[in-house]
């Protein structure tokens, strides 16, 4: 599924599109999903893009950025 456009859907649609992106599918090796979010809830980490504030591909790059940074200072 793709996610619903942050300018042009409500905000239901976006967390619904999220929950459903990282829904436990109780298949650790192949999904992954619960690696890549570090324990965090992904309601959390996509708060932004839920909110309409950014674009779903806007969030992951913060994201991601924002693990490199905690890798560096560690």
């Amino acid at each position: 599924m793709k996610e619903p456009d942050y300018l042009h859907s409500t905000r239901e649609e976006r967390e619904l599109f999220v929950t459903e992106e990282f829904r436990c599918k109780a298949d650790c090796d192949l999904c992954g999903a619960c690696q890549f979010l570090r324990g965090r809830p992904a309601e959390e980490v996509y708060a932004a893009y839920i909110e309409g504030a950014c674009s779903f591909q806007e969030a992951t790059r913060q994201w991601n950025l924002s693990l490199m940074q905690s890798r560096r200072q560690a």
